[in-house]
């Protein structure tokens, strides 16, 4: 009898299930896209079927799948050299660093690499604690700063309670100004980050500010819902932390390098942080990259000190020069600039959208990190489906993502909310494909509305 032979897709895919582990699932009954090749805002799986890219994969795919520049910067630095210890320097890491010198706000003129955010995370909160002698961090709890034992117990997503028996310690959480949900029902949005900022300093208070080494934010809010800061929240929150001592530690992982329109969100708000956590955009995800820049008074502070910051990868060449050719890409393709028109366009579509659909309850974006939050009723805003809900409560997110695999899309779907983050390079032919199946999904939901 002839042995029977087996694809090749067929075992690309039995080779994963049974020798890989997959992020936050159970891993029995998994159905991974069998992804093939991608170009642009499109990738496609081994048997063809092309799906429209609309959350850039994690929020990091910023100039699209596949640009032969990046690829071609990457191959000529693997000619002249591919890894050095982080003791010495490249050509590539010089001139990253001035580059990122020059883009950031105010005094940060000084990089510290990592190979992704949550290695940013960890070393942003060892370096303020070791800079202030404070031990306290402040941060919210609809936040997530990423899986790493540091950054998920700074996060308050509740991805984080399944280990969080041994969190790191010494992390205090406060509300998020949500004006949507607003914990102390406000009735406009400059209330509530009035509210939210006296609210953070009456938590200090309660802690010891003089205990507090940081207050960690988001440069802009991302897989937590796209919660958008208030009117003058950060400004409030910056004056908090100048008059206790306290860094500002801004999150850009997923919010930096022209998703909002900026090189960095905070930028949105003309506010300037001690220190910037970076990656996901900082290479488009072309390769792993991440990085904290700080202010020259907390780079000055080691100068006859030991720096207690080390990763062997950190500042990898290869990784640099990738970096190197997406942050040319952003200029010379004008990607900030369509990263607003585009994401005014989606604003408008999806107001039209509302007509539609009675389960949108609110549309929360900036440039192109935005997210539709579905609702039963819009006056009573019940969710959809609850936050941190239960695998049994999960049936209609679970039908309206379904779909929009099947119609030949990718997106993060989570809970009652429906992301809405596709490349920089969009068009509004593409943002109108996109939509259009997002529309077909939220029919899903309508039929829940009440």
């Amino acid at each position: 009898m002839m042995q029977e032979t087996i694809s090749e897709s067929t075992q690309t895919l039995e080779n994963n299930l049974r020798h890989s582990l997959f992020s936050w699932s159970k891993q029995s009954g998994l159905n991974p896209i069998n992804v093939e090749r991608a170009k642009g805002v499109y990738f496609y799986d081994t048997d063809g079927k092309k799906y429209l890219d609309f959350s850039s994969q994690l929020m990091n795919m910023n100039i699209g799948h596949n640009d032969d520049r990046v690829k071609e910067a990457v191959m000529a630095q693997m000619e002249k050299v591919n890894f050095v210890f982080p003791g010495a320097i490249t050509k590539a890491r010089g001139d990253l660093s001035k580059k990122l010198a020059e883009i950031a706000p105010g005094t940060l003129n000084k990089t510290f690499y990592t190979l992704g955010g949550a290695e940013a995370v960890d070393n942003a909160i060892k370096l303020a604690r070791a800079y202030t002698g404070r031990h306290k961090i402040l941060a919210t709890y609809r936040s997530y700063h990423g899986a790493t034992y540091g950054a998920i117990s700074t996060g308050g997503d509740p991805r984080k309670h399944g280990v969080d028996s041994q969190a790191v310690p010494n992390i205090v959480h406060v509300e998020n100004p949500y004006f949507y949900r607003c914990p102390w029902y406000s009735d406009t949005p400059e209330e509530c980050a009035e509210r939210a900022a006296e609210h953070v300093e009456q938590v200090l208070k309660y802690e010891n500010p003089e205990s507090v080494a940081a207050i960690i934010l988001e440069g802009e809010s991302g897989s937590s819902g796209c919660i958008k800061y208030p009117p003058d929240y950060m400004k409030k929150i910056r004056a908090i932390t100048e008059k206790y001592g306290i860094l500002l530690i801004d999150d850009e992982v997923m919010s930096g390098f022209g998703r909002t329109g900026k090189w960095f969100a905070i930028e949105n708000h003309d506010v300037i942080p001690d220190i910037i956590c970076m990656a996901k955009g900082l290479t488009s995800g072309y390769l792993p990259l991440g990085g904290i820049i700080v202010k020259d008074e907390i780079a000055d502070h080691f100068n006859d000190k030991p720096l207690p910051l080390g990763l062997t990868y950190s500042a990898h060449a290869v990784s640099c020069a990738s970096a190197l050719a997406v942050l040319d890409i952003y200029e010379t393709d004008n990607l900030f600039e369509n990263a607003m028109k585009m994401g005014d366009y989606i604003e408008k579509r999806v107001e039209e959208m509302k007509d539609k659909h009675p389960s949108i309850g609110d549309f929360r974006n900036t440039g192109l990190l935005g997210c539709i939050e579905l609702v039963k009723n819009r006056e009573t805003k019940e969710p959809i489906t609850p936050w941190n809900a239960k695998p049994h409560e999960m049936e209609i997110t679970n039908k309206m993502a379904a779909k929009i695999r099947e119609l030949g899309m990718f997106t993060f779907v989570r809970w009652n909310y429906i992301f809405v983050c596709p490349p920089l390079t969009i068009t509004e032919e593409q943002v109108d494909e996109g939509l259009a199946i997002i529309s077909q999904a939220i029919a899903i939901a309508d039929m829940e509305c009440y």
